[in-house]
Order: C-alpha cells, then sequence, then structure tokens
C-alpha cells in the first residue's frame, strides 16, 4: 500500500511538471512565476519595468538580463549583469536601464526612453554556483502596422530596402506578432510585404478572388524569401511620437506643401506621423494632404460616406502623384 502511496504520488508530481512550461520544468526555487499571458505595454518614449522578483536570496549569486531575439540564433544580447552589491550595463540597451530594487527581492529592470526596436521577449537569470534558472518577460510596444510601397510601383523592395524605407517613415519593419494584432484589429491588404524576420506575407479579413481566392480570412504567407533578390512591399510598425500633425489648406504643388509647412514652424509629415496621429490621437482629416514621401493621404477615424467610401476607419491613400501638376493640401510635423 506504501508503495502505491509513493507511486502515485510521483506521477502526480510528473505530471504537474509537464504543464510548466519548457523554461520552468519543476518549480523554481530562487524566482517568482511571472503572471501567465501578462505582457508589459507601453508606448515609444514611455518607461517600463520589466519584472523578475526573488523568491528567496541566495548568499552568493549574480543576476543576468538578456534580450532574446529569436532571429539571431545563438546570439546573446546582454543588457546588465548585477549581484546584491553592484550592477555593470552592456550593449544599446545598457544606458537606458537601470535597476529600480523597489525592496531586497527586486530585481526587476527598468527602460526608459522605450524605442520601436525595444519591444520583444527579455530573459531574467539568476545564477548561484552551479545551478541557473530564468524567467522570460515579453515587452510589447503599443502601435500600429502600415503597409508601404514605393513611389515606382508595387513590389520593389529588397529586405533591406524595406528596412530602410520604414526607418524613413519613423518606422520600422513590424515583427509578424504585431502584424498578426493588427489583423485581429482589422488590417486586410492584399499585397505582400516583407516582415522582420524576414519572411513576407499579408493580412486578409475579407477573402476575395483577387487575394488568394476563397481561402479562410487570416495571414497569408510566403514564407522566408531571399533578402537581396527578392522583393516585396513593407509593413511598417510605428508608435505614438513626441510631437503634433496638423493640416493645412490650400492648393499646393509638392513643392508648395513643403513651403508651407516651414512658414508653419513645421515641416511635412511622414507617413509614420499619419499614422500614429491617427492611432494615437484618433485624428480625422477629410482633406487629401502631401506627406514628405510625395504620396498624398487623409486620415479618418469616423468613416463616412463621402471620405473615401468605407466603411473602416484607416488613412486612406491617393498614391504618388505628379508633384508638379497635382494640388493639395499639406499634413504638417512640428
Amino acid at each position: 500500500r506504501g508503495r502505491l502511496l509513493w507511486l502515485y504520488s510521483s506521477l502526480c508530481f510528473m505530471c504537474q511538471s509537464c504543464i510548466l512550461s519548457p523554461d520552468h520544468q519543476g518549480k523554481l526555487k530562487y524566482l517568482l512565476e511571472p503572471l501567465a499571458h501578462a505582457d508589459i505595454v507601453a508606448r515609444r518614449g514611455e518607461n517600463a519595468t520589466l519584472p523578475c522578483i526573488l523568491r528567496t536570496r541566495p548568499s552568493n549569486y549574480k543576476v543576468k538580463w538578456t534580450k532574446l531575439q529569436p532571429q539571431h540564433a545563438g546570439q546573446e544580447n546582454i543588457i546588465m549583469i548585477s549581484n546584491a552589491h553592484a550592477f555593470k550595463r552592456y550593449g544599446l540597451l545598457g544606458p537606458r536601464a537601470s535597476l529600480p530594487k523597489a525592496h531586497t527581492m527586486d530585481a526587476s529592470l527598468r527602460l526608459r526612453g522605450l524605442e520601436l526596436e525595444d519591444g520583444g521577449m527579455y530573459r531574467c537569470e539568476l545564477v548561484n554556483g552551479i545551478e541557473d534558472e530564468n524567467v522570460v518577460v515579453t515587452l510589447r510596444i503599443e502601435g500600429v502596422v502600415f503597409p508601404y510601397m514605393s513611389k515606382n510601383g508595387r513590389y520593389r523592395f529588397t529586405f533591406r530596402e524595406a528596412t530602410e524605407a520604414c526607418a524613413r517613415q519613423d518606422g520600422a519593419l513590424a515583427s509578424y506578432d504585431q502584424l498578426y494584432r493588427a489583423w485581429t484589429e482589422g488590417l486586410d491588404w492584399c499585397n505582400a510585404g516583407w516582415l522582420l524576420d524576414g519572411t513576407v506575407h499579408y493580412p486578409i479579413v475579407n477573402p476575395r478572388p483577387a487575394c488568394g481566392g476563397e481561402l479562410l480570412p487570416g495571414i497569408r504567407g510566403y514564407g522566408p524569401k531571399d533578402k537581396n533578390h527578392d522583393r516585396f512591399d513593407a509593413f511598417c510598425f510605428t508608435s505614438q511620437t513626441s510631437g503634433s500633425v496638423s493640416y493645412v489648406s490650400g492648393s499646393f504643388s509638392f513643392e508648395q506643401a513643403g513651403h508651407a509647412c516651414r512658414r508653419q514652424g513645421g515641416e511635412l509629415a511622414l507617413v509614420g506621423h499619419l499614422y500614429s496621429a491617427w492611432r494615437f490621437q484618433s485624428y480625422d482629416r477629410c482633406d487629401g494632404g502631401w506627406l514628405r514621401d510625395g504620396s498624398v493621404r487623409f486620415p479618418i477615424s469616423s468613416p463616412r460616406e463621402h471620405c473615401g467610401g468605407i466603411p473602416e476607419a484607416g488613412v486612406r491613400s491617393f498614391g504618388f502623384p505628379n508633384e508638379m501638376t497635382h494640388l493639395y493640401g499639406a499634413y504638417c510635423y512640428k
């Protein structure tokens, strides 16, 4: 009977161990388990604290914070190493990192002035002699994904060119998770674009013959493509900005629109600026206006029939009109 009870207890323990995450096979001894699916969410420019709390404090230990980079397998991006008495910063994130130390068991990491590229997974690793355990925390930058194509036409960007195009529009190449979230929020786009991991996808909410036929709604994918030779559009990601977008009425050529913005003490807005204003300030304007890349767009937060005729909110585009003969207002950034 005693042997049967021992076997039953052992099986129960094994079953409980099996349902833990791969990083935490068996109960953590030194660190508290993070809350399941509890991402840390912040916007660009804000500060964020990534929690890591000690359950018990070994007499001689160190804590290492690392940003995980799945697209660079085997590459370790160390941010900070600390113990009970001192710490040392590393890498690009180090200068913006600190230890809040709210209490004696707090090993959390604080990042200030968040940037678009800061989103992702971070590992807090405690090392105590030959013992080693860790927890993983996800930081999500709240923002908006927008499709972007070259003024020379559809499918013109290599991976590097797509990366540079997003950066020029106050953005960064979107991750798959960011595109997926945008799709759940209604992003429907028929052109395929590069993502941060070098794969090519496009999000479909309303299936139609021209966009993959009658397949179910979802993220359609071409998988990894040749970064140097294959050409597609781009899906860019941006977040809130420190400035503001305003509209200047008029009938301007592209060059005249730039002058109009400078007279206002600003400059022509980037595409990312307009999307940020639409997303975070609910910017709504039914007038087409020039942007710095030579495109003409307008933001709609409250859809209505005479403003594009599309029932969903979004940023509408007139493409890249002739910069001398077509006349529009100007969207300025200050």
